[in-house]
């Protein structure tokens, strides 16, 4: 098992290693919490893992109730969330009830939005069952819903009191949805680790294989990259913007597409693109653009964007959480392992890239 210990506003611990789901109830109770607890989940989810959980946390003394909800991102919204402070309500928690998110970065995201403002909050666990979850939407402290076809609109900074990934679970995870996940690694080492690439690079076929060994250093990596950012800029003032490398254009294809790819392979079409506009602008190297997108090629990631409407792309990219004053902000990567912030990318210029993807792909 590894560590990483999160030092923000509000501290806590992400407990990473195979066979963490069955140590929930001691971990929580090491952590304080009521002997009262709230499961949310999705029915996939809950027929794999619910029972075990429920079990341990009875184990522990714990007195559970398991909400569920439909799988798929539209049910990050406010419908949602509404119907389920109403079963919070019905189950009479309490402010001193944790809320246990039990799934990927669509429960995450929607259980610490309710966390956040049921009672004006209450304890939040994250337990990921997704690598995309475990290395990225879970850490950190951003919980959101989507509002008006727009990804992660409404939303807070609202950290958990725990983390605990238990990697067994990717090994239940549809290739694809792993791949997903492989695509926020790939962001976390391109953004910060050079080191980190290479040795994604020469462990894919393991990763790909779920090692239990490389997977828990994969996340391990992945988590402490992002718990060294979080920590220098806890509200994503500045420096936290790096780690949406790739976003930018990616959230506007998951809109553009109503939300019929994954984020994963959106993100993958995100990252290539801004590194290509960084190689037009003179700054990333064609031999780095084309180690990056060879290795994302390798991780079973889309390269080519969806036929998709330019107009609504473009469109969603102006709607970004990340415009300010107008301007668009990008990360691009000068090299792998060094990203920068920029509002200098000419609208022209990032539509030339979109429009030829595929070309050059």
């Amino acid at each position: 098992m590894k560590k990483v210990r999160l030092r923000l506003s509000s501290s806590y611990d992400v407990h990473i290693g195979p066979g963490m789901l069955t140590q929930t109830g001691h971990w929580l109770m090491e952590s304080g919490l009521s002997d009262r607890a709230v499961i949310i989940t999705n029915p996939i989810v809950k027929e794999l893992y619910g029972e075990a959980l429920e079990q341990n946390l009875a184990r522990e003394g714990f007195e559970a109730v398991t909400l569920q909800v439909p799988d798929g991102e539209e049910q990050k919204s406010l419908d949602t969330a509404t119907s389920l402070y109403h079963e919070l309500s019905k189950c009479y928690a309490e402010r001193t009830t944790p809320i246990i998110a039990l799934g990927g970065g669509v429960i995450g995201d929607l259980a610490g939005f309710v966390a956040a403002t049921y009672l004006r909050g209450v304890p939040l666990v994250q337990i990921p069952t997704t690598l995309l979850a475990q290395v990225d939407s879970s850490i950190g402290g951003k919980v959101a819903v989507n509002h008006d076809q727009l990804k992660n609109k409404i939303g807070a900074f609202y950290q958990p009191k725990l983390v605990i990934s238990d990697i067994s679970t990717l090994k239940t995870l549809p290739d694809k949805e792993f791949a997903n996940g492989l695509a926020e690694v790939i962001k976390s080492a391109v953004v910060w680790d050079r080191e980190f690439f290479t040795y994604l690079e020469m462990n894919l076929d393991s990763l790909k294989a779920l090692s239990d060994r490389e997977l828990e250093e994969a996340v391990f990596r992945s988590v402490k990259i992002k718990a060294e950012v979080v920590e220098k800029d806890e509200k994503d003032l500045g420096l936290r913007s790096i780690l949406n490398y790739g976003h930018t254009i990616g959230h506007a294809i998951e809109t553009a597409a109503d939300f019929g790819i994954g984020h994963g392979e959106a993100i993958a079409i995100g990252m290539i693109a801004a590194a290509r506009i960084s190689n037009r602008m003179g700054i990333l190297d064609i031999k780095e653009l084309n180690r990056l997108t060879d290795f994302i090629r390798r991780a079973d990631l889309m390269i080519e964007t969806p036929r998709l409407a330019l107009e609504r792309i473009i469109q969603a990219v102006r709607h970004d959480k990340k415009v300010m004053a107008g301007k668009i902000r990008f990360v691009l990567p000068k090299a792998i392992g060094d990203v920068f912030i920029t509002d200098k990318v000419e609208p022209s210029l990032m539509e030339q890239v979109l429009v030829g993807f595929n070309e050059e792909s």
